[in-house]
């Protein structure tokens, strides 16, 4: 049962930037705003990203639940924090893409959060794995995105 709830646990952390990010994901006024821009080739439409992030962040939880529950001799400490700030960044990257409609310092932070989702991943490498490769495609998604918040600010 505890280990049940640890996985819980972990993967509604790991929702946290999604639940955030309905409040600023494009609806509404943002919507108008976000329809209006001129976007880069291979922009997905909106239902891929509704289906990519649920499974990416259950990803980022499934990791998150197995840095808990593996028995290892390292600290975990840097990857509690590191994935904390991860979240932190994800929610931030969204509210100020989204919310704010500030393109230059969403795309900073987008560089940042990859930055430290890479330092994260080091991080899970000698605690589990198998957490470290279920980032990956978290990662990949990120650095995609780099490419639409780099390619929307220049071609508006």
């Amino acid at each position: 049962m505890k280990k049940f709830l640890l996985f819980v646990l972990a993967i509604a952390i790991s929702f946290l930037p999604g639940v955030i990010g309905m409040m600023f994901s494009p609806d509404g006024a943002s919507d108008i705003w976000y329809n209006a821009l001129i976007k880069p080739v291979g922009t997905p439409a909106g239902w891929v990203f509704a289906v990519v992030w649920p499974i990416l962040y259950l990803l980022l939880g499934i990791a998150l639940y197995l840095i808990i529950v593996d028995k290892t001799r390292f600290s975990k400490a840097k990857s509690y924090a590191l994935f904390g700030v991860n979240i932190v960044l994800n929610a931030l990257w969204t509210y100020l893409f989204f919310g704010l409609n500030l393109m230059s310092l969403a795309l900073i932070v987008l560089v940042a959060l990859i930055g430290f989702t890479v330092w994260m991943m080091h991080a899970f490498y000698p605690i589990s794995r198998g957490a470290y490769y279920l980032v990956w495609p978290y990662l990949l998604w990120l650095c995609f995105a780099l490419y639409l918040n780099g390619a929307i600010l220049f071609m508006n």
